[in-house]
């Protein structure tokens, strides 16, 4: 059995190594438009600030080492013109520029993904750059020894971590997202975070405007379509990435209507005889059932898998992916599973949310720090939907629980009481999993009813519960101060009236709500308090 690998990286290695420990007599070659077959591509923003000391590190196999352990002939700078799916044979562009053909018995395709520029012919310009290669990150290297000023174009992934590491070379920089929010997959709240982070350092942040055109070559002077102008010396792209289809549209396989390749759950496309994964296919999302795009390493390299062993002749299954993701920018992390909230309601769920603060670690234990956490449920059943945590310390160990149970289907009632690890210097004895599921299935359970900022109005007399000096430090306009300790001696202070109740992060106005409900009262908490309503505050 002869099996073609097209496209190396997460998706294309993981393929020709699963398949070789699958089928150790067949004969296995991986083709590579690039020069490097395996390389860890998420490690670039990193290169370029100095944290990783070199480009060696970020090479995960040399061809040389994998052909020799994986016996799988690797073809680096070849590229594949044409697939002839009824000869099953592919025409080939070698390193020279000349062609040549050969056969496959299975074909397995992983083309990865293409840029989206702002503007047409964007990386012709000599100093305008997008980050996808480790040539990519050696010349952007290069070119900052000269320039002060870095202009980012797109404020995802990409965006975002190459912002981080102009930050830690003290360059002038400016970030132009055309979306009115950075990190278009977080909801608006909590993306707000990361915008009051990128403004406290000095980040010249522009939304809500696009690029209209690059004036001089290199660019000098960058024309956005508001009428504002940007004078830079280096400009890095990262507004989004598509679906790199040419290869199996040409040759007539089903393309689905987000733009990808139609695979089922063994990764084979609509020729039984080839198989995709990475980037370029469409998933299911474990959520709606419905097929998705999730462009990240962790699904590549399992797609990988299933579609090299399938090839080689085994039987996996790949189920679909929660698209779970955490991004760095210097101190604070952000990370989501499952839906946002945008999504939710987008798709037709009926659902509620919740919001909570907790430390990452009790409280009493030096250099705890506040997380904030969103929770995304299903109104009926109480499944849980999405999950979005932002904070400093700890949050990659929320979102993968919250993915592990967005993957199983789990309810908020499962997990207010699953049973988590517990020490001081690392959670809590509730952890923020823990109390994020308490106070959703408090909501389910109609022990609660909360309201979020954007629902405040005339209607509502809002209430602080919190001791006077912490109420005269921060509070809502307009907000009445009752201590929850005296709320029983002054409760005729609010009789008529629908109370808004909040505290600092909603425990204590919980407290305080279910006294006023026993009064009789007709009271909302505010989810998550007054941590929350900053959120929804624009920086």
């Amino acid at each position: 059995m002869r099996i073609v690998i097209v496209g190396g990286v997460a998706g294309g290695a993981s393929a020709a190594a699963k398949a070789r420990r699958t089928n150790e007599d067949a004969e296995i070659l991986l083709y590579e438009k690039g020069p490097h077959i395996s390389f860890a591509s998420c490690g670039l923003p990193y290169l370029i600030s100095g944290e990783v000391k070199s480009e060696k590190l970020l090479l995960l196999w040399s061809a040389k080492d994998f052909s020799q352990v994986f016996n799988v002939s690797i073809n680096p700078h070849h590229e594949v013109m044409k697939i002839d799916r009824e000869k099953k044979e592919l025409e080939i562009k070698d390193p020279s520029g000349k062609t040549f053909f050969t056969p496959y018995d299975r074909l397995i395709l992983s083309p990865g993904t293409e840029p989206i520029l702002p503007v047409n012919n964007a990386l012709k310009f000599k100093n305008v750059f997008t980050l996808r290669s480790i040539d990519d990150a050696v010349s952007i290297k290069e070119k900052l020894k000269r320039g002060r000023h870095v202009t980012v174009i797109g404020s995802g992934f990409i965006g975002l971590e190459a912002v981080e590491a102009l930050i830690k070379l003290k360059k002038g920089i400016t970030l132009i997202e055309i979306l009115p929010q950075v990190m278009p997959q977080l909801d608006t709240e909590m993306a707000g975070y990361i915008e009051r982070h990128l403004l406290e350092n000095k980040v010249n942040l522009i939304l809500n405007d696009s690029i209209k055109e690059f004036s001089g070559d290199p660019v000098k002077e960058i024309i956005l379509n508001s009428g504002r102008t940007i004078k830079t010396d280096l400009i890095i792209i990262g507004t989004g990435v598509r679906p790199n289809v040419m290869l199996a549209r040409e040759c007539g396989l089903n393309i689905g209507s987000l733009g990808g390749i139609e695979v089922n759950k063994r990764m084979q496309t609509s020729d039984e005889n080839i198989y995709a994964c990475g980037d370029a296919v469409e998933v299911t999302n474990l959520i709606t059932n419905k097929k998705a795009l999730i462009p990240l390493a962790g699904s590549a390299q399992r797609q990988g898998r299933v579609a090299g062993a399938n090839a080689a002749g085994g039987s996996l299954i790949y189920k679909g992916a929660v698209a779970a993701f955490v991004v760095r920018v210097l101190n604070l992390i952000a990370g989501k599973t499952g839906l946002s909230e945008r999504e939710a309601k987008k798709e037709g769920f009926d659902y509620l949310v919740s919001y909570t603060h907790s430390p990452n670690h009790v409280g009493w234990f030096p250099e705890a720090k506040q997380m904030a956490v969103k929770v995304i449920f299903e109104k009926n059943t109480g499944r849980l939907l999405g999950a979005q945590v932002v904070g400093s310390d700890g949050v990659d160990k929320r979102i993968d629980v919250f993915a592990t149970a967005c993957s199983a289907g789990m309810t908020v009632y499962d997990l207010e009481n699953l049973d988590l690890s517990y020490t001081p210097p690392f959670s809590s004895p509730k952890d923020p999993v823990n109390i994020a599921s308490h106070v959703a299935s408090n909501i389910l359970r109609k022990d609660v009813e909360v309201m979020t900022p954007d629902e405040l109005n005339g209607e509502y007399q809002i209430l602080d519960v919190l001791k006077a000096p912490m109420f005269l430090r921060d509070s809502i306009s307009g907000a009445k101060n009752i201590p929850i300790s005296k709320l029983r001696d002054k409760i005729d202070e609010l009789k008529n009236k629908k109370i808004a109740i909040y505290c600092r992060v909603g425990y204590t106005s919980y407290l305080a709500y279910r006294i006023l409900k026993h009064h009789g009262f007709d009271v909302k908490n505010l989810s998550g308090g007054y941590e929350t309503w900053k959120m929804f505050q624009k920086p």
